[in-house]
């Protein structure tokens, strides 16, 4: 006798409505569309913040001002489906109640929303890795800048349930757009979530939570309102939304503090001047000190000099001659690099001997700063373009260019001791814009 064994199999268990939601349609192309858009922007400023732990933090942040408006009008055109598609009544019968239905159909926007704006940031500090300069990755804003992708999303997709336009999710963009450029130029700045970041300033720790606490919970209260079934549960999260509105009001300017590297210098002290730049750029000090060399060379043993060149953010003091800036990084600084350490030294040459204090300046002086600059840059390479257009010129431009080359012939032609002491006694009246104490050629 034969016996047959039957196997009973248990039905699978249905998918849950968020992954459905998640792995097919729209939010996939939402968090797409955010990503696009603010990857290309990233790309096409990589020069401004490649290489820049801080710009890169900053050029991230400053996305959102493009990437909340798109994020509401996905949340909204998204929030319009069950409309367009005549569902309505459909889903009415459905056993889920409003909120559940709601939130099936909104998290999965925000939540890929948040994934492709992590991504770009990702992406971002990877590229910024390699060529990084004496700092550390700025991570702060982050937990308020995805909050509020993910409040503007809510608050899109109840709109585009309330408003039965087509036209609702662009102008919801346009509007919010619109709204965030307001918000950053009125006193309500502090609740701007794609607020400018201030220059070398990050917010204090709790600054990012309460910018979540104030958009999230604005966007859940909204929500609650529209789709709960006991509406006094908004109270919740808008007293969530009040607070931290509120801490972000009073707290002003006290919700941001200065980055410590800015107060910081990294000194080479192996040369005269000694060469100091801002431990934000720190690693960048070799490059400096070897595009500075041939000054720093000639003026061995020179006399009356400043102590160093600094790079302050509240300018030098006065036993210090400004180095010329690294920042905004894409001009003197890309990439990590120099791009023009002549110009660089030129630049830097020029403090050492600057007058700026000095409305005017006699020709005694100006002849000797010109001879410097020409001695310490050997030869200066921006002064051609001045001595064709003086050599071309009416006969008083071309005494005067006679007149520069001589005292820059008399000043390299000096032998070492007497151009040594020639030079000390010029530094050593650097702040004064008559003859006095200015040595003659």
């Amino acid at each position: 006798m034969t016996t047959t064994t039957i196997t009973a199999t248990m039905p699978k268990a249905p998918p849950h409505p968020l992954r459905a939601e998640a792995v097919r349609g729209f939010p996939p192309l939402a968090g797409i569309a955010v990503m696009v858009a603010v990857g290309v922007m990233m790309i096409a400023t990589a020069r401004t913040w490649q290489g820049d732990w801080a710009e890169t933090a900053g050029r991230m942040h400053d996305g959102l001002l493009m990437a909340l408006p798109i994020a509401a009008a996905a949340g909204c055109w998204h929030g319009g489906r069950e409309r367009r598609r005549r569902t309505e009544e459909l889903w009415g019968t459905a056993v889920r109640p409003p909120l559940t239905r709601l939130l099936a159909s909104a998290v999965p926007v925000a939540l890929w929303m948040a994934v492709g704006y992590l991504l770009v940031l990702a992406s971002a500090n990877v590229a910024t890795w390699p060529y990084a300069q004496g700092d550390h990755p700025h991570l702060i804003l982050v937990p308020g800048d995805t909050a509020a992708l993910m409040a503007a999303v809510l608050l899109g997709h109840v709109v585009g349930r309330i408003v039965p336009s087509l036209l609702a999710a662009p102008l919801l963009g346009v509007a919010g757009y619109a709204g965030l450029a307001l918000l950053g130029r009125n006193g309500v700045q502090p609740l701007d979530p794609a607020s400018f970041t201030l220059n070398g300033s990050w917010p204090v720790w709790w600054q990012p939570l309460a910018m979540a606490a104030w958009t999230l919970g604005l966007a859940l209260a909204l929500t609650l309102a529209y789709a709960a079934r006991r509406r006094a549960t908004a109270l919740l999260p808008l007293a969530a939304a009040l607070t931290g509105a509120t801490l972000l009001v009073q707290g002003g300017d006290a919700t941001w503090q200065p980055d410590p590297l800015l107060r910081r210098q990294v000194c080479d002290t192996s040369t005269t001047p000694a060469i100091c730049v801002n431990a934000r750029y720190g690693d960048v000090l070799p490059q400096v000190t070897t595009a500075l060399s041939g000054i720093t060379g000639r003026l061995r043993g020179v006399e009356g000099l400043p102590v160093r060149w600094a790079d302050r953010e509240n300018g030098p003091r006065a036993d210090e001659a400004q180095l010329p800036i690294l920042t905004p990084v894409g001009w003197s600084l890309v990439r990590g690099r120099l791009v023009r350490p002549d110009r660089y030294a030129f630049e830097a040459a020029y403090a050492l001997s600057d007058r700026g204090q000095c409305e005017r300046q006699s020709e005694r002086v100006m002849f000797a700063t010109d001879a410097v600059m020409s001695y310490l840059l050997a030869p200066n390479p921006f002064r051609g373009e001045f001595d064709a257009i003086e050599a071309k010129g009416k006969a008083a431009a071309r005494a005067h260019l006679r007149a520069s080359l001589a005292a820059r012939a008399k000043l390299a032609g000096m032998d070492e001791e007497r151009r040594r002491v020639w030079l000390s006694a010029y530094f050593a009246a650097r702040a004064v814009c008559d003859d006095e104490g200015v040595p003659s050629l």
